[in-house]
């Protein structure tokens, strides 16, 4: 490659938002090339194991017949552990075993991205894996390339799409944001445990290519602001945690022995006995919702993906989707931008208007206090999960006692140690956090 070519777009990283936008401007017939710092895609990209594909069906209609997918998810379990127990809300339904199968699938980045990115090579796009991008280059104010290790080559471009993931050094090379809060960042560590499929089905209770997602609150993370999780894949599960680097250190805890932790747990030892580690890996993760999100464009660059701090970190834990979503309209931008032949931030902030048009900002919106509520009430997650769980053994405890008098005593234990009022407020406030 000379130091004198010139693309239309430059791309930097090959994950979801990234592969998503050179798919976009492919199919557009504008020249891209996607620069990837691994071997190749999905090496260094991490995430819990699930997959969100609305986006992805409709640039590549029913992809699941070819795409390396493990399972489609039919189950999902929501709950909270004490030191001994778990309470639970479990949902599973055979509807969402017809196409397209609720778009939700476990999936290992490794192999799914490489098959992301051969999709995206075959519409035209050029991907170069193995060079890292050093640094932007920034003339008059305007972002026109891109500096390259090894060998420090110059990249030129007129437009560059930043997809380099929840570091986002480029970002803060270009003033659009500050540097990390540790308070909404998130570390997130995770482990592949090989099984056989049949003790997966058996264990999980599932059929064929069903899957389960199961997020996990309270001890499993000791009380700080995350939550473990634990994803069936075809003969393996994806298990592991994630919280706040501020509540970690915080509480001077270690991920790998939260997780560790996590792991001999009661109600998770069952689950991943017999198991075989296979790949371990650990990962940041931008948590700071729509109150932090940075500015997203200026002149020849634009931000997308977990560079641009879109993961809505609410019990709906979304990312893949936002940021494949972003991908496109930030290649739609693009396409416009090139056939006006101006890539100032005036025309390219147009991505922030389609963005807010979009179900990203709407959703980041919706959720825009949570994150800040939860910080605020520790309790939530460190007390409430102990003494609900104290009380539900209480309540099914067999015993001679009258059933009367274990009501009575579990009612006047709960108003003690938490408070019908209490709950009433902590309640209202969840709820109005969550509107």
């Amino acid at each position: 490659m000379s130091q004198e070519e010139k693309f239309d777009c430059i791309i930097v990283g090959a994950g979801p938002a990234g592969l998503s936008a050179a798919a976009t401007l492919a199919k557009a017939g504008v020249e891209a090339a996607v620069l990837e710092r691994g071997e190749y895609p999905g090496s260094k990209n991490v995430m819990g194991g699930i997959l969100f594909t609305t986006i992805l069906d409709k640039l590549f209609p029913e992809f699941w017949k070819e795409a390396p997918v493990e399972r489609h998810i039919t189950h999902r379990r929501f709950s909270v552990l004490s030191k001994d127990g778990e309470a639970a809300f479990d949902f599973k339904t055979t509807a969402f075993n017809e196409p397209p199968y609720n778009h939700t699938w476990s999936v290992l980045r490794a192999k799914f991205d490489r098959w992301y990115a051969e999709q995206v090579e075959g519409l035209g796009a050029m991907l170069i894996p193995g060079m890292m991008v050093s640094e932007l280059l920034i003339e008059n104010g305007k972002v026109v390339g891109v500096k390259t290790e090894p060998g420090g080559d110059e990249l030129r471009c007129d437009v560059v799409i930043s997809a380099e993931g929840a570091n986002s050094f480029l970002a803060e090379q270009a003033g659009l944001r500050k540097p990390h809060d540790p308070a909404h960042m998130a570390v997130a560590v995770k482990e592949v445990i090989g099984l056989t499929q049949k003790t997966i089905e058996d264990r999980f209770h599932l059929n064929d290519s069903e899957g389960c997602a199961y997020e996990i609150f309270g001890e499993a993370v000791r009380g700080t602001f995350g939550s473990g999780f634990l994803y069936t894949n075809k003969d393996s599960i994806s298990i592991g945690i994630g919280a706040t680097i501020h509540d970690m250190r915080r509480h001077q805890l270690n991920p790998n022995d939260v997780l560790e932790s996590f792991k001999k747990h009661p109600a998770i030892a069952p689950l991943v006995r017999g198991g075989e580690t296979l790949e371990y890996a650990a990962h940041m993760i931008p948590e700071g919702g729509f109150k932090h999100l940075p500015k997203l464009t200026m002149d020849g660059l634009i931000l997308t993906g977990d560079a641009a701090g879109l993961v809505n970190a609410s019990h709906y834990h979304e990312g893949s989707n936002l940021a494949m979503a972003s991908g496109v309209l930030a290649a739609e931008t693009v396409i416009a931008a090139k056939e006006k032949g101006d890539f100032s931030d005036a025309v390219l902030s147009s991505y922030r208007a389609k963005m807010e048009e979009s179900f990203v900002i709407k959703d980041l919106r919706k959720f825009q206090n949570f994150a800040q509520y939860i910080n605020d009430n520790p309790h939530l997650l460190r007390d409430y999960p102990e003494v609900i769980i104290g009380l539900l053994k209480d309540y099914f405890t067999i015993s001679e006692k009258p059933k009367a008098q274990v009501e009575k005593e579990v009612f006047a234990k709960f108003k003690h140690e938490i408070g019908w009022l209490n709950m009433v407020k902590d309640s209202y406030r969840l709820w109005r956090a969550l509107k």
